[in-house]
């Protein structure tokens, strides 16, 4: 992927991982489109930054990203990159029955979110130079965390999914996973300020010197990724499930107390 010079439409760009990644990549010389269900914070995100422009969507609702869709190619024809980062995270209880209210809306905004986004564009991308697809994915992909177990699997369909993906579409679009560790965003209650995640700014910097590489990897990821991508292959999945659910459960308590 080219690093500059692309018309860009980052989702869940108002916030967090997609507002960093959406600045850097304005700096570096990209028309950037953000999008999220919260107009404020879209406007904010954008303020001052000519070629920056923000548009509002509900990634859990089909007409809502089909409207979007009609839009930003009508606004921003040369549209090249897509990059699917809208997420949410709830904690869950799996012990006893209880309503599915979240798991459902977590499955709906994460996994058909993104999969109704790039049928909408594939077709565009497809068709235009240098085209790529980039998948926030997570490291929790690979090692779920127990207390967002939907979450979890949704984050490691679509790392499946991103796989299928770069097979159909060799050749035509570029497709990247991108895999964060736990980051100091607001994500989830506390999270921000919570010990042992690494702070914001640091991960977008690091990322951005990946992504800079070239050839682009197909995978985007900081070192402190890495225990988590890399446990099933270096055999320490058993442990490495267990030590990840014990420290995210004693920086959620410190974060509390």
């Amino acid at each position: 992927m080219r690093n500059t010079g692309n018309t860009i439409l980052i989702t869940g760009g108002g916030s967090g991982i997609g507002e960093a990644l959406a600045r850097r990549l304005h700096d570096a010389g990209n028309t950037v489109i953000i999008s999220g269900r919260r107009h404020d914070a879209l406007e904010r995100a954008i303020a001052g930054r000519a070629q920056m422009h923000a548009v509002t969507v509900d990634m859990d609702d089909p007409a809502s990203i089909a409207a979007m869709v009609e839009r930003v190619l009508t606004d921003h024809p040369t549209l090249n990159v897509l990059v699917n980062n809208a997420g949410i995270m709830r904690f869950e209880t799996l012990d006893r029955k209880r309503d599915l209210a979240d798991a459902e809306a977590t499955i709906s905004t994460n996994l058909l979110g993104p999969i109704r986004l790039i049928d909408a564009l594939v077709e565009h991308l497809s068709a235009q130079p240098e085209s790529a697809i980039v998948n926030v994915t997570s490291g929790l992909a690979f090692v779920p965390l127990t207390a967002t177990a939907t979450y979890s699997a949704t984050k490691a369909a679509i790392h499946s999914y991103t796989e299928s993906l770069r097979a159909e579409l060799k050749g035509r679009v570029e497709v990247i996973e991108l895999a964060p560790p736990g980051v100091q965003t607001d994500l989830t209650p506390g999270q921000s300020t919570r010990p042992g995640y690494m702070p914001l700014d640091a991960f977008a910097d690091e990322i951005m010197q990946i992504w800079s590489t070239t050839p682009t990897p197909p995978e985007l990821l900081v070192q402190n990724v890495r225990f988590l991508r890399d446990a099933e292959r270096e055999n320490r999945f058993a442990e490495t499930l267990v030590t990840l659910n014990e420290r995210a459960k004693a920086a959620r308590e410190a974060g509390r107390s």
